[in-house]
């Protein structure tokens, strides 16, 4: 995988960059989180992002990259173990989260068990059931057939199916899909999962509206 680390202190980044590295990473470091949210795109798999970083903290970087609708895998780093920073990062959409002081051989198996719930491999594709969606030419195949879709079609499918089982409330998805910009009518997000069903009829899995929560891929 390529991974991003964001950690400001100097011997805990070195060290976990070490480890990486030596498991056949590519690894990229920065010390400084406002920084950081100029390099982060699509092209990395796993983003380990400290909370305790300068002029921009974990928490706001990370924010940012869902708002920009990035579905890289994310691990929190902090030194403060309560529940509410715990609840807080996941809520603001990290993937798993490591308390400081931590193992090496803990920080290893993390990254193992994101490695497989990216279901990626070297050319960049997220594989979901019979479903492969390749992030860099943002095609959609079903059974090895294409499937046609629109930009903003793709970026929805690739939120759901990273993450099977999550579920979605509207409001976040609207912010995913469109940041700033104004979104056509207050029921867009009902209209392009409708689509997505319907083009999709054969994947093996199904896009469940959940009453007053929001939407979860499920797989069949």
């Amino acid at each position: 995988m390529r991974i991003m680390l964001v950690e400001d202190t100097a011997d805990v980044a070195e060290a976990i960059a070490t480890q990486l590295r030596r498991l056949g990473h590519a690894l990229d470091c920065e010390t400084d989180g406002a920084v950081a949210a100029t390099r982060i795109g699509d092209d990395y798999d796993l983003l380990i992002l400290d909370v305790m970083l300068p002029h921009v903290d974990g928490f706001e970087l990370l924010r940012r990259v869902r708002e920009r609708g990035l579905s890289t895998r994310v691990l929190m780093l902090t030194a403060c173990a309560e529940i509410e920073e715990r609840v807080r990062a996941l809520d603001l959409g990290a993937d798993d989260y490591l308390t400081k002081p931590f193992d090496f051989r803990e920080l290893e198996a993390r990254v193992r068990a994101l490695m497989r719930r990216t279901g990626q491999d070297a050319t960049n594709r997220l594989t979901c059931a019979n479903l492969t969606l390749d992030r860099k030419s943002r095609g959609v195949e079903v059974d090895g057939l294409p499937i046609e879709l629109t930009r903003r079609e793709v970026t929805l499918l690739e939120i759901l199916a990273a993450r099977p089982g999550r579920i979605f409330g509207k409001d976040e998805l609207m912010d995913r899909l469109y940041g700033d910009e104004p979104a056509p009518n207050a029921n867009a997000i009902e209209q392009y999962v409708a689509r997505l069903r319907k083009k999709l009829a054969m994947a093996q899995f199904q896009i469940r509206t959940l009453r007053g929560l929001g939407y979860q891929l499920v797989l069949s």
